[in-house]
C-alpha cells in the first residue's frame, strides 16, 4: 500500500538533492532541474496527501511548499 509513497519520497529527496546542488554552483541548468523538482514534488506531495497518517500529511505540506519554491527558481533566468 505505501510502496509507491516510498519511491516516491525517495525520488522526491535526490531531486532536492539535485536542485540545491545544481543552484550552488550555479548550474546552467537549475533551471530546467529545479522545473523537473517541482514536478516530483507534486508528485509526491499528491501521493502523500492520499494517507492518514500525520508524516504523510507532513510530507505533503514539505513537498507543496519545495514544489512552489522549485517554481520560482525554475522561473528565474
Amino acid at each position: 500500500m505505501m510502496a509507491r509513497c516510498i519511491a516516491l519520497d525517495m525520488d522526491c529527496s535526490q531531486f532536492c538533492v539535485l536542485a540545491a546542488a545544481a543552484m550552488a554552483r550555479d548550474s546552467e541548468h537549475a533551471n530546467v532541474i529545479c522545473g523537473l523538482c517541482a514536478d516530483v514534488c507534486d508528485s509526491c506531495a499528491d501521493e502523500c496527501a492520499k494517507h492518514d497518517m500525520k508524516h504523510c500529511k507532513e510530507c505533503a505540506k514539505a513537498c507543496e511548499q519545495c514544489a512552489k519554491e522549485c517554481r520560482k527558481m525554475a522561473a528565474m533566468t
